[in-house]
């Protein structure tokens, strides 16, 4: 249990996961889909590892558990769109979260998706969307940072964002 005021210091040697999972819990995050398209495939996974890189050439990174064979996709197709959720689409989150045990195709059917410049799902709904190409994977862990060049922007409408923080939604 986490107490205020007390400090921590991180050692490798007595390093406690738990304890680093209960600190990023109070670092807030812009909850996103981050989806990708090979074939006939789509796979998409709720995210709040995610950042602007540059903006000459438009870039961002999104981080995905490199463990989880289910990603693969992610590495070998080449593209992925960044999602970024409204308040109002915690149920698409808990879904592409995986709550609910849908298979991926029933996760798709809960939205609207469009696809754009690069054949990625594109959130019709999004508040904003970036459309990207892979120009980077670097693997750290357990998960994998895809860096993408940005191809497309979707604009979607102004309404308060969904954030992530202390293991629970909230609105901004």
């Amino acid at each position: 249990m986490r107490r205020a005021g007390r400090s921590t210091s991180l050692r490798e040697d007595i390093f406690d996961p738990a304890l680093y999972r209960d600190a990023m819990s109070q670092y807030a995050g812009h909850v996103q889909i981050v989806t990708t398209a090979l074939g006939e495939a789509r796979r998409g996974v709720t995210i709040t590892a995610a950042c602007s890189v540059s903006d000459n050439p438009a870039s961002v990174l999104v981080c995905v558990n490199g463990s989880n064979p289910n990603n693969e996709i992610f590495f070998s197709s080449g593209i992925f769109a960044l999602n970024s959720l409204h308040a109002d689409q915690q149920s698409l989150a808990d879904a592409f979260a995986g709550r609910g045990a849908l298979d991926s195709e029933s996760r798709f059917a809960l939205a609207e998706w469009q696809v754009m410049a690069t054949g990625a799902p594109v959130l019709a709904g999004a508040a904003v969307a970036f459309d990207c190409r892979v120009t980077d994977i670097k693997r750290m862990s357990t998960h994998a940072v895809l860096f993408g060049q940005v191809e497309a922007i979707h604009f979607g409408p102004r309404k308060p964002s969904l954030i992530y923080l202390d293991r629970g939604y909230r609105a901004l």
